[in-house]
C-alpha cells in the first residue's frame, strides 16, 4: 500500500487530502514518483494539477525527484511550492 497525501491549494483543487493505493494497480507497479504521478494524472482533471515542476514531492518526508524509488508502505506527499516574503 502507498499512502498519498495532498497539501495546500492542491488538496483543495483535487478535492481530497489523502488516498491509499495498492503498490501494484492495473498491472502497473507504482515504484517511482514518476510512475505514481503518471497513474494519478489519469484521473479526470488531475493532469494539470500534478504536472512535474508545478508541485513538489516528498517520499517518506524526504524531498524527492521523479526517479525516486517508492517502496510498498511508503508515504508520498504532493504539495505546491512554498513562497515567502
Amino acid at each position: 500500500m502507498i499512502n498519498v497525501l495532498f497539501f495546500g491549494q492542491l488538496r483543495e483543487r483535487l478535492g481530497q487530502d489523502s488516498m491509499t493505493l495498492e503498490y501494484k494497480v492495473d498491472g502497473q507497479q507504482l515504484d517511482t514518483v514518476k510512475a505514481l504521478r503518471s497513474y494519478l494524472q489519469l484521473r479526470p482533471g488531475w493532469h494539470e494539477w500534478l504536472e512535474e515542476g508545478s508541485v513538489l514531492v516528498a517520499v517518506n518526508q524526504d524531498m524527492s525527484a521523479e526517479d525516486a524509488a517508492i517502496l510498498d508502505g511508503a508515504e508520498v506527499a504532493f504539495f505546491p511550492p512554498v513562497t515567502g516574503g
